[in-house]
Order: structure tokens, then C-alpha cells, then sequence
């Protein structure tokens, strides 16, 4: 079972995704219009924001995916049966992916950039900057892999040691 604590923490970090994507699914919106236009109150102010709608979707799915991930292992967190290390490994891998997957997509959006390869690849963009992102990636990556094998071990102890008997 993970600890109240982490498992709170999840929540309160799923909850900061989910702002992320709140905000920017704002810039995606603004950037959709080409203007802010919040009528009554602010129309038509013209608004320059970089990036491509594929960045941009991307962007506001990455915060409301892996937000509601986080929120969703805090809630199973008493299903899990781990020891105190490997809930550590757990929760430190949940938030490097929640966040660093999260974060790179909305720079990716903002830049021009797609982080998906060293030097660029055949995407546009700033190499210095997608070269960056690109390495903000490996956590990330290792951090969901890690994370889904604990999460599939810690419900298949708490199921194998008589939960629910």
C-alpha cells in the first residue's frame, strides 16, 4: 500500500497537470483564433502564439493524460502491495514522467520543436532547444516503464496475498 503522503502527493501533482493543461489549452485556443477573444469582456486582440495544432493538442492531452494518471495511482495506491523502496521508485518515476512528459510538449509547442531525436531529425525548429527537450525525454521513458511494471506487480501481490477474502 503506498503511504497517505504519497499517495496525496500524486493527487495534488495530477491536479497541477491538469492546471498545466487548463493553461494550455488557453494558448491552444488563443493560438487556434489567432486572437484573444473572451466576448464579452476582451474580443479581438490580436495574438501571435507560435506552434502547429498537432503541437498544441498534443501539449493539452499530454497535462490531461498523465494528470489523471497521477491522480488515478494516488486513488489505487492502497490496492498496491510494495515495499517502502520500491513505492519510493514509484512515486519519484510517476512524477518524472507526469511532469517531464507533460512540460516538454507544451515547450515543443511554444518552440517549433519536437524533441523526438538528437540534432533534430528532419523536424524544424531550434536544435539547441529540441536537443534539450529530446533529453528531458529519458526520465521520462524510463520513469513510465518503471512505474507500469511496479504498478503490475504491486496489484498482483495485493491480488496473490488475499485482498478482498
Amino acid at each position: 500500500m503506498l503511504t497517505e503522503r504519497r499517495r496525496g502527493l500524486l493527487v495534488f501533482n495530477g491536479i497541477g497537470l491538469i492546471a498545466s493543461a487548463v493553461l494550455s489549452g488557453w494558448l491552444y485556443f488563443f493560438f487556434t483564433l489567432g486572437a484573444i477573444d473572451l466576448w464579452p469582456f476582451v474580443t479581438d486582440v490580436p495574438a501571435h502564439i507560435p506552434g502547429d495544432r498537432r503541437a498544441w493538442n498534443m501539449a493539452h492531452l499530454e497535462g490531461i493524460t498523465n494528470g489523471t494518471m497521477l491522480i488515478a495511482i494516488g486513488a489505487a495506491g492502497g490496492y498496491l502491495r510494495l515495499g517502502e523502496r520500491a513505492q519510493g521508485v514509484l512515486f519519484w518515476a510517476a512524477l518524472a514522467f507526469g511532469w517531464l512528459f507533460t512540460l516538454p510538449a507544451i515547450a515543443n509547442a511554444l518552440f517549433g520543436t519536437r524533441g523526438l531525436e538528437f540534432g533534430g531529425g528532419p523536424f524544424p525548429g531550434d536544435v539547441t532547444i529540441n536537443n534539450i527537450i529530446f533529453l528531458a525525454g529519458w526520465p521520462a521513458m524510463i520513469g513510465v516503464h518503471l512505474a507500469v511494471a511496479l504498478l503490475l506487480w504491486g496489484a498482483w501481490q495485493h491480488h496473490r496475498h488475499g485482498a478482498g477474502q
